[in-house]
C-alpha cells in the first residue's frame, strides 16, 4: 500500500508529524520539498504539508496541489494551499506558539467527530487573511478567523493548529480523518 507522504518544509514539527503518524500505524514517508511532483504523484497516496519558517522555502509544495491527491496543510501548509489558490496571509495579531480554543463552525470530513470546541496548541505568527473562493471556512477562534478551511471537491485541507502535539485534543483525529480521505 502506497504511504501517506509527509512533506518537510523544514519546519520543527515534521518528525512529530511522521513519527505521530507511525505510532498511529499509519504508512508514512517523510519527503523534501524539493521532491519532483512526477515522484510525488507516483509515489503515495496523500499529502502532508508539513510546517516551516516561511513560504518562500516551501519548495514544490504549490505544485502537489494539482496532482488530484488529497493534501493537508498544517500551520504553513495552510499558507502554502491558501495563496496556491488565490487567498492571502499575513501577520497575526497574536504571534508565538500557545493554546488557543477553537470552535468548529461547520461539518467537514477533516473535523468529522470534533466536539462543538477544542483546545489546540498553534502558532499565530502568520494567518489565512483571505480564503480562496471555493474554499470553506470549518473553524475559527477569538484569535483567528480562518483556524481550518477546505475544499472537498479538490480534498484540499488545513489546519492552523498542530495535531500532533500531546497539547492539542484529540490531534489523532484529524489524522485519522485525513487517512479516510485518503481512502487508506
Amino acid at each position: 500500500m502506497l504511504p501517506i507522504f509527509v512533506v518537510n518544509n523544514h519546519g520543527q514539527f515534521n518528525h512529530l508529524i511522521h513519527r505521530k503518524l507511525r505510532d498511529m500505524e499509519i504508512e508514512v514517508k517523510m519527503v523534501p520539498n524539493t521532491t519532483p511532483p512526477s515522484e510525488v504523484a507516483s509515489g503515495c497516496r496523500g499529502i502532508i504539508l508539513g510546517g516551516g519558517p516561511s513560504l518562500e522555502r516551501a519548495g514544490n509544495c504549490a505544485e502537489y496541489l494539482d496532482l488530484g491527491l488529497p493534501v493537508l496543510g498544517i500551520c504553513l501548509g495552510l499558507h502554502i494551499i491558501a495563496t496556491a489558490r488565490g487567498g492571502s496571509v499575513g501577520p497575526g495579531s497574536h504571534g508565538g506558539y500557545g493554546g488557543v480554543c477553537v470552535r468548529i463552525a461547520q461539518e467537514s470530513e477533516i473535523l468529522a467527530g470534533y466536539p462543538e470546541q477544542i483546545r489546540v496548541w498553534a502558532s499565530h505568527a502568520d494567518e489565512v487573511k483571505a480564503v480562496p473562493a471555493g474554499f470553506s471556512v470549518y473553524a475559527a477562534s477569538d484569535i483567528c478567523p480562518v483556524e481550518a478551511m477546505g475544499r472537498p471537491e479538490e480534498r484540499l485541507y488545513g489546519v492552523q493548529w498542530h495535531p500532533e502535539v500531546s497539547h492539542t485534543e484529540n490531534g489523532d483525529l484529524v489524522f485519522r480523518n485525513f487517512e479516510r480521505i485518503c481512502g487508506l
